[in-house]
């Protein structure tokens, strides 16, 4: 197929679209647990081109549903969340978690026909601090994914959420390129600005390294390659896990815990959810303390703006593309942060929101650095398009515990040894969090 035709499949998520419907067979995170409280305010929320409000109920359950009422389509949004169910506020209708229809109170009751109607309704689980969601057809809902971070208590875990205008492609892109960094991030970094060992220490000392590619049984993964002295390798490993999951290699292999959905608000936003475990063990990660014992210039804290109630109006960040992402052409002249923009994740969005809200990859001229992104792409069509046109099941739906093998992060090992051998054997030794099992996650 063409490249125009690839790139509509590869980045368009609304119903009935390829990647959408292949999206909507996994369980999808959607919202912080802490962001909907006993009857509070309905949440609107936008997912895979959909637009639906969520509520918890008198009993704690969580009810995501279309927005629309089913009577006269007016939103729910706007409606009463009282006494296990939502009220929609024009006549009265009210409809529970699951969308059944519980009250007609504007109709004669000779006439009601509330069995008859339902609001559509998606299923929900809690896990992880996280609301996740299930918008397949499916009569039972598969397993949830068993992404080893899932498994870490709740109180060990760091999840934050940040939107980004751009298609979900660009952004999931920009974590499996692993040579931006030592441009990008620490472009203004010398290697002896690092203490030996960092791990951030290598990517400013070859700012070009070699690759490894392989698909999975989870996605694909990708090894960055620099020879050092005595016959070792240094290896940084990535991965793509289906539908849309990186883990980045920012830490020590042995006990980084890691997990980041790009998670589709529609074609044009996306929802950044990153779930991080192991920071209480003393992990050093990338963007920490230089030799000095300051940070990295340029790695400040992110500030958000107030949430709103609107569609897009929630974990948007105080640096946008309507500032500039308040880039500071002094610091990039002076090479004080090389980009002049404050803070990793900001510098990110910078740049993929820059592409436009859903690049053009027929303008695209990919490199040998990139052959991660370009097996990826593949994968993602071949998996869609299987979908769309035999029903074959996507990997990791059923099969959910393949994710249990996939740990992101940097280490060493003898230049001999084959890359993945070297590869199960540092999983072998590594910190995990518990064994899995078939319903680990449930």
């Amino acid at each position: 197929m063409s490249k125009s035709t690839d790139g509509q499949d590869l980045t368009l998520v609304g119903p009935g679209t390829v990647m959408g419907e292949m999206m909507r067979q996994y369980w999808i995170p959607a919202a912080l647990s802490s962001e909907l409280s006993v009857d509070g305010d309905p949440m609107r929320l936008m997912l895979l081109g959909e637009q639906l409000i969520a509520f918890r109920d008198s009993s704690g359950r969580v009810g995501v549903l279309d927005h629309q009422c089913p009577h006269r389509c007016a939103s729910l949004f706007l409606g009463r969340n009282e006494q296990d169910g939502i009220r929609c506020v024009y006549h009265g209708w009210k409809f529970d978690v699951d969308g059944r229809c519980l009250e007609m109170p504007n109709v004669p009751p000779p006439q009601d026909f509330k069995e008859k109607v339902r609001a559509k309704s998606y299923r929900v689980r809690e896990c992880a601090g996280l609301i996740w969601v299930y918008m397949g057809a499916r009569a039972e809902a598969p397993p949830m994914p068993m992404h080893e971070a899932l498994f870490v208590p709740e109180q060990d875990l760091t999840v934050t959420i940040l939107q980004r205008e751009a298609n979900w492609l660009q952004g999931l892109e920009g974590d499996i390129d692993t040579s931006h960094f030592g441009f990008l991030h620490a472009g203004h970094i010398n290697p002896d600005d690092f203490e030996e060992g960092h791990p951030a220490r290598h990517t400013v000392s070859n700012r070009a390294p070699e690759y490894k590619v392989t698909e999975t049984d989870w996605g694909t993964m990708y090894g960055a390659f620099r020879p050092e002295a005595d016959d070792r390798m240094h290896w940084r490993m990535a991965h793509f896990s289906l539908p849309f999951w990186t883990q980045t290699p920012n830490a020590d292999f042995a006990d980084h815990v890691v997990a980041k959905a790009w998670v589709p608000m529609d074609d044009t936003h996306t929802m950044l959810i990153s779930i991080y475990g192991g920071r209480a063990k003393g992990a050093t990660y990338s963007s920490s303390k230089l030799k000095s014992g300051g940070g990295i210039p340029g790695a400040d804290g992110l500030d958000y703006l107030p949430n709103t109630t609107d569609w897009y109006g929630r974990w948007r960040a105080v640096q946008n593309i309507g500032n500039d992402w308040q880039i500071d052409r002094e610091a990039q002249r002076t090479n004080k942060i090389y980009t002049g923009i404050r803070n990793i994740v900001m510098q990110d969005q910078a740049v993929t929101e820059s592409m436009g809200p859903i690049v053009d990859h027929t303008k695209e001229h990919l490199a040998p650095s990139d052959v991660m992104i370009a097996r990826t792409r593949r994968r993602l069509l071949n998996a869609a398009r299987a979908f769309a046109n035999s029903g074959t099941v996507p990997p990791g739906v059923d099969d959910a515990e393949v994710f249990w093998n996939a740990r992101a992060g940097s280490y060493y090992a003898d230049a001999k040894i084959d890359w993945l051998e070297a590869y199960q054997d540092k999983l072998k030794t590594a910190i995990r969090w518990r064994a899995p099992s078939p319903q680990a996650a449930e």
